[in-house]
């Protein structure tokens, strides 16, 4: 079974937007993992902000991460419904494997909770 993990925000100004999430919306910053990177506790999913662009290009849209514990099983279960899903991507202990809805969404299978 898939859950919604994260989605992710791709910002050009991530300190900008780290503050409207912060002072603004109020989320609580759960423990950073690079200096690229912020993560937010937002109930039953996280919002994660990634610097994502150069200042004056558009950022790309929102990216939602489903978890599930074996990506590569899941992604060949997927694709064979019809859904396309890459390779999977290995980083450590985190497996990744990017895709799209059929109307361009990008999606993304993790292992990371």
């Amino acid at each position: 079974m898939l859950t919604v993990s994260r989605v992710i925000i791709f910002a050009n100004d991530l300190l900008r937007l780290a503050v409207f999430y912060e002072d603004v919306l109020g989320l609580s910053l759960l423990e950073p993992v690079d200096p690229g990177w912020r993560e937010y506790d937002a109930g039953g999913c996280r919002i994660a902000l990634h610097k994502g662009g150069r200042l004056g290009t558009p950022p790309r849209a929102p990216k939602i991460v489903f978890q599930c514990e074996d990506v590569a099983a899941v992604r060949e279960t997927l694709n064979a419904r019809g859904a396309n899903f890459g390779k999977v991507k290995v980083a450590g202990a985190l497996l990744l494997c990017d895709g799209k809805d059929p109307e361009g969404n990008a999606l993304q299978l993790s292992n990371r909770p």
